[in-house]
């Protein structure tokens, strides 16, 4: 063990062994990088980054009510997918705020439909308490399986090529958010063409025993397409490029997803769930804050919390903000007035006393060619 007070992923000694600069993130010790930020950023964009994602957590979901169950938690439509595919949607309070996003795989097994819910490390305890509690009276058998499993990210334009290599052709053929399996080494690998960096690319897991074993084939099996081991810091900077939202920041128990700019997750025709009637609200009288995005005029970085004006009025404040690294300006997401969040608006955000322009931008920032 590498240290006693934060847990771990499978992966901890292999990240000292490479260099990797440890943090504790939510509890858990894990690289924020390891050559640098840049580096590792412009490597997914270009060429496949390796990322261990397996701090997040994972939930299975069995039994005869397992799809009523699921549909009745989520506000996105369950009932759509079939074996072998995924969606992403969020668990919602009551009051419509947000307990967490998550991706949901409708598994690939014989016999009755069953679930996994992939949902994030700092809400592990949180969420699997939420489905417990939301379980009552429902036929269903819950599993957390989040000691026992890995989780690894190839991202890229060269990931397609790097797993087909490892696990066949057949994984070009794969769409958006499904999921396949293949026996590698003896040893089962299930991957879903899905990711949080705004490139192609595949999220796989493994047993927790084989995750340090399938971090450093894939590390060896991707020299050739220029790997690079990623850290958390690449991660948030790819992430924010490609707009997509993260927990406690654009999303948190006091923000809906209608008010992060998710409302194309929110199937309020499918019948009911938790949150509907809230959600169901503020879609017809519309919400006092939305999640915008800005791209700042000079070259200072807006960060999380600082403060956004419309003219001399303080409407908001930034959510998350970096040098856009790919795009090549400075790049945020901020919690504002709605009134002030038509595209095209300037804004202005306070960095080091100073008011720097900023223009309301469609979000995503960095959009990839397919």
């Amino acid at each position: 063990m590498t240290t006693t007070s934060l847990k771990e992923t499978p992966l901890a000694n292999a990240h000292k062994a490479l260099n990797g600069r440890m943090v504790d993130f939510a509890g858990w010790f894990m690289p924020v990088q390891y050559k640098s930020i840049v580096t590792e950023h412009m490597a997914t964009r270009t060429a496949v980054g390796l990322f261990d994602v397996s701090h997040m957590g994972e939930f299975m979901v069995q039994g005869k009510d397992a799809t009523a169950f699921m549909q009745n938690l989520v506000p996105n439509d369950v009932g759509r997918l079939t074996p072998g595919k995924a969606l992403y949607t969020q668990l919602v309070r009551e009051d419509g705020g947000t307990v967490d996003d998550l991706i949901i795989y409708c598994l690939k097994k014989t016999g009755p439909i069953h679930y996994l819910a992939i949902v994030n490390a700092s809400n592990i305890d949180k969420d699997w308490k939420w489905f417990q509690e939301q379980a009552k009276g429902f036929d269903v058998q819950l599993e957390n399986m989040s000691d026992k499993t890995g989780l690894l990210a190839i991202q890229g334009p060269k990931a397609v090529d790097l797993l087909a290599d490892i696990a066949g052709p057949q994984v070009r053929d794969m769409g958006s958010f499904t999921h396949d399996e293949a026996k590698v080494d003896g040893t089962i690998l299930t991957f879903a063409r899905t990711g949080y960096t705004g490139e192609d690319g595949f999220e796989i897991l493994v047993g927790g025993s084989k995750t340090e074993w399938l971090w450093n084939f894939l590390l060896e099996k991707g020299t050739k397409y220029g790997i690079e081991p990623c850290g958390l810091g690449a991660r948030d900077t790819l992430r924010l490029e490609a707009g997509l939202p993260l927990y406690g920041h654009e999303l948190s128990d006091e923000i809906s997803p209608i008010e992060a700019g998710l409302e194309w997750s929110v199937k309020l025709k499918k019948g009911n769930f938790v949150g509907r009637d809230a959600l169901l609200k503020q879609k017809e009288q519309g919400v006092g804050k939305k999640v915008i995005c800005l791209r700042a005029d000079g070259k200072a970085l807006p960060r999380q919390d600082y403060d956004v004006y419309d003219g001399e009025k303080l409407v908001g404040k930034v959510s998350s903000g970096s040098q856009g690294i790919f795009v090549g300006y400075p790049i945020a997401f901020a919690l504002v007035d709605a009134g002030s969040s038509e595209l095209g608006k300037e804004l202005s955000i306070e960095i080091r006393g100073k008011k720097v322009p900023a223009h309301v931008v469609s979000r995503p920032f960095y959009k990839r060619e397919k």
